[in-house]
Formats: structure tokens, sequence, C-alpha cells
């Protein structure tokens, strides 16, 4: 069994997204609204239209689960790339003055 969520599930098409919304009834423009995200956006990232490398068209796909990743914020970027002087060291990281 695999550890990883992302691995355990496969990956959803847009006619398998839109099948889901129709088998529990649900409204697009309603399960938009509901998670703050542009009903716009999530037609046209449904569509195909968007590439959806970041932001709220990335963040779209990912909670539809149409590609892998994960939905973040600039300070959560900022914490995994800002590492401590001490664990730098640590981890045998020195600075290079060329």
């Amino acid at each position: 069994m695999p550890t990883n969520a992302l691995q355990a599930r496969p990956f959803r098409t847009e006619q398998d997204v839109r099948s889901e919304f129709r088998r529990l009834g649900l409204s697009i423009s309603d399960w938009a609204r509901s998670r703050d995200y542009s009903v716009q956006l999530v037609y046209q990232v449904l569509a195909g239209r968007k590439r959806c490398l970041r932001g709220q068209s990335h963040a779209i796909a990912v909670s539809l689960g149409l590609k892998a990743g994960a939905i973040g914020s600039m300070s959560d970027l900022e914490k995994t790339l800002t590492l401590p002087h001490c664990a730098a060291k640590e981890m045998g990281i020195t600075e290079s003055h060329t």
C-alpha cells in the first residue's frame, strides 16, 4: 500500500470531475464560491484553458484532483527556503566566497 496519498489516487480528468459533480448533485459554481475561487477561473481550468502553474488556477487544479501538488502561500515558501545558519553548518553547507 503506497504511503503517499498522491500515489494512491490517480489524477482525474475534466470529465471525471464534471461527472462527480453531477453524481453528487452539486454545482461547480457553488463549489467554487464556497472555497473563494473565481467561478470563471474554475470553468477555465476545467476546460483546459489555463496551464495551472501557480496561483489560484494551480490551487483549483490540485483541489479538484486534476494535478499533483500542494497548496501553499508565500510564507510557506519562505519557511521552506530559509535555512538557519546553524542548521546549514550541521548539514555541512558552507558559504562560497568566490
